[in-house]
């Protein structure tokens, strides 16, 4: 039973942040830590976690409140590069990262 989300604008380095809180922890307890978390990694995660449980209940005819979050990988995707002018007609070049997060949950 596993989820995918692709292409994340946020760096992974504040995903893995809040992965951390949740990995090997029950799907209800993950949930609810993560809708009441203040960060953005946090919106994404349960985005992801949420489907990959809805995976598990519809397609394998699991138990919500049974399942678990065995693996939580987050890694970076492609890396979008921007130009920020700065003094003297030079320029400075910007890195907006993206994620990939991948979940799989189990009994």
């Amino acid at each position: 039973m596993k989820a995918v989300r692709k292409y994340i604008r946020i760096s992974p380095k504040k995903v893995n942040v809040v992965a951390g809180l949740v990995r090997r922890r029950s799907v209800v307890e993950a949930l609810n830590m993560l809708r009441l978390m203040n960060k953005k990694a946090g919106n994404e995660l349960y985005k992801a976690i949420k489907s990959a449980s809805a995976n598990a209940v519809a397609n394998f005819a699991q138990d919500e409140n049974a399942l678990k979050v065995q693996k939580l990988l987050v890694v970076p995707g492609p890396t979008l590069k921007r130009i920020r002018p700065v003094s003297k007609g030079r320029a400075h070049r910007e890195l907006k990262r993206t994620s990939h997060i991948f979940v799989e949950v189990g009994v």
